[in-house]
């Protein structure tokens, strides 16, 4: 069973969300696609591994997306520092799993990417919205200027110069993460889904959150570290469910 189509149907003819389920059960807000998770900052090792075909050139504000198509806009945010650039889906990739997305160095440098948590929401920016209107003249007039400049010229700061000092990306936040699997109107059926999920998987850490008297949340957690945190996601999305979201403690 997929326990993805019939939990959320039954959360959203009960609730009168606006989310809605979308092509391969992808969820929507008012049809816009939205995902927290960890971001994969492109490198040619990703390349010689088979995560990607296609380069990403360092200069760009591309993305490698796994749900949405080609052409795309996107926002992305760092969610540690709620700093947002838009960008563009250069290449729907299949493969990247757990993480929800490959971006360009430049991405990961213009939002001070943390390495070691690269946490970041993905937002799609519909062509008649009014944060493109405002952003998409910059965004054409930014790519221009990169594929003119030589590929040395483009960092946040000028090494070279004495009166800037490099951005140092803080690396001793805290790992702290929570995975959000899915809202249901009814308690009930939200403690059904916990119960399968235990006897369907090795997850331990579940829990139901009331986020108010009509919304409960199934979450799984907390993880302290990655490898944990991505075993489980696994598990989850064995079970049928797509676009978890990863949430930040």
């Amino acid at each position: 069973m997929n326990y993805n189509i019939s939990f959320i149907i039954i959360f959203f003819l009960f609730a009168g969300c606006k989310l809605e389920t979308g092509k391969n059960n992808i969820v929507y807000d008012n049809n816009i696609y939205i995902n927290k998770g960890f971001a994969l900052v492109f490198s040619e090792d990703l390349i010689k591994n088979k995560i990607t075909k296609k380069k990403i050139d360092n200069r760009s504000l591309d993305i490698h997306h796994s749900h949405l198509s080609k052409g795309t806009k996107v926002k992305i945010t760092n969610l540690l520092n709620n700093k947002s650039i838009v960008g563009n889906v250069s290449k729907k990739v299949k493969n990247i799993n757990f993480y929800n997305s490959i971006i360009s160095l430049r991405i990961s440098e213009e939002l001070e990417i943390n390495p070691n948590q690269p946490f970041i929401e993905i937002r799609e920016i519909k062509d008649n919205s009014i944060f493109l209107a405002k952003k998409t003249k910059m965004y054409d007039e930014e790519k221009n200027v990169a594929n003119k400049a030589p590929v040395d010229s483009i960092s946040i700061n000028d090494l070279n110069s004495s009166n800037k000092k490099k951005k140092i990306v803080k690396n001793d936040r805290k790992f702290l993460y929570l995975i959000k699997v899915v809202d249901f109107y009814f308690l009930e059926n939200a403690k059904n889904l916990k119960n399968k999920i235990i006897n369907n998987t090795n997850i331990k850490k579940i829990n139901i959150l009331s986020v108010s008297e009509n919304i409960h949340r199934i979450i799984l957690g907390p993880y302290k570290n990655i490898n944990a945190l991505q075993k489980d996601f696994y598990s989850i999305r064995d079970l049928g469910f797509e676009n978890i979201d990863i949430i930040s403690q």
